[in-house]
């Protein structure tokens, strides 16, 4: 699905960006695809994203293990 009409960008795109390079913040989802945010509009999306593959990966990580706070 497309979540970024000015760059062309599908959630796809932003997930492998954000599994592949670690990215924690929208800009550097923009920088690792080689682009930059233009209407804003699909901020809340990519961050969205980013949270929920970073959260994936923290459970994970943790082998099915609740983590204490």
């Amino acid at each position: 699905m497309i979540i970024c009409s000015c760059n062309v960008l599908s959630d796809q795109d932003v997930r492998s960006a954000v599994e592949a390079e670690r990215t924690r913040s929208i800009s550097q989802v923009y920088g690792c695809l080689g682009c930059s945010a233009q209407c804003g509009r699909c901020a809340r999306t990519i961050r969205r994203i980013i949270d929920e593959a970073l959260g994936s990966a923290r459970a994970a990580s943790c082998n099915g293990r609740a983590q204490s706070s």
